[in-house]
């Protein structure tokens, strides 16, 4: 699964990732319950996905159950294939309005969210969680209570709310939780490799794959190869060369432009092209040029006129 990540996994990162590797399941940027209940412009526009991108699931946070009741019938009225509930992200804006991991410290609520969307659509609902808020004392809990609610998966990065994204990731606690759940679990954090993956897996129904994927998409496509989820001919190859790399980064940026319009299309896309030429020589010049680029066209020349050294 690709890991929902505010101002990264939009409609075009979406798209790219498909392309690589079909057997993916896209999850959303986390929107807000909020936004989709009053109608907010900026929100729906978030909304859009193209059907290469299916199945595609919507991520929701919020803590007012009236809000998720409506918005879980836009999710289904705009063609989603599921619907996840953010009760993970540290973010302190997102915790400080306790929306998203701040919903472990309020069990009973989080259980309502939950009941609140699977009484309320017949797509299928589940739950991103970390191990805790201090710690992973409460996860079982947690998680059975979620499961009694009604979420249909649960998907559990290895870290707890105050860690945000410091230590390791520790995917033994998920393990242990996995036994005593009856529905899917999938776990996350620390995925930065096809080995990493695959060692990680263990007794789990699923992998998502996060951060790792920024500036790499094909990753992902490695990921599923060594999984046995299906061959390498069927996927979509690096780029051989800066050539094809540029080319790649283009079609990115196409794609950004179509959803979202030339000016912003091009914006969002700034630190996207950053990360896809980091580490080549010459990158630091390169990058100061696309960071700066306005317009497709622009970006096109920049990426034409330069040469490896």
């Amino acid at each position: 699964m690709l890991a929902p990540m505010a101002g990264y996994t939009d409609s075009a990162f979406r798209q790219v990732i498909k392309e690589i590797t079909p057997p993916v399941i896209c999850v959303t940027e986390l929107l807000s319950a909020d936004g989709i209940a009053y109608g907010s412009k900026k929100t729906f526009s978030m909304l859009k996905f193209k059907g290469s991108e299916r199945p595609q699931v919507l991520q929701l946070f919020g803590k007012r159950l009236e809000q998720f009741e409506r918005a879980v019938k836009v999710a289904e009225d705009l063609g989603f294939d599921g619907v996840d509930i953010n009760m993970g992200c540290p973010a302190r804006k997102v915790i400080n309005s306790m929306h998203g991991s701040a919903l472990i410290k309020t069990p009973e609520l989080a259980f309502k969210i939950v009941e609140t969307c699977a009484k309320n659509t017949r797509l299928p609902v589940s739950v991103k969680t970390r191990l805790g808020w201090e710690d992973g004392s409460t996860l079982e809990d947690f998680c059975l209570g979620l499961q009694n609610a009604g979420a249909q998966m649960i998907t559990i990065h290895g870290r707890t709310a105050r860690q945000r994204f410091e230590g390791a990731a520790d995917w033994e606690p998920i393990y242990k939780v996995k036994e005593k759940l009856e529905i899917p679990v999938t776990g996350n954090g620390d995925i930065r490799s096809a080995e990493d993956a695959v060692a990680k897996l263990g007794n789990l129904d699923g992998i998502m794959v996060g951060r790792a994927l920024f500036g790499n998409p094909w990753l992902m496509g490695e990921i599923a190869v060594a999984l046995g989820i299906c061959k390498a001919k069927d996927l979509q190859p690096r780029p051989k060369d800066f050539a094809e790399l540029k080319e790649f980064i283009l079609h990115h940026l196409s794609f950004s432009v179509e959803m979202l319009g030339s000016k912003k299309g091009i914006l969002d896309m700034r630190k996207t092209m950053a990360a896809y030429i980091k580490g080549l020589p010459g990158a630091a010049t390169l990058r100061s040029e696309l960071v700066r680029a306005e317009r497709e066209e622009e970006a096109r020349a920049i990426l034409d006129s330069f040469t490896l050294p």
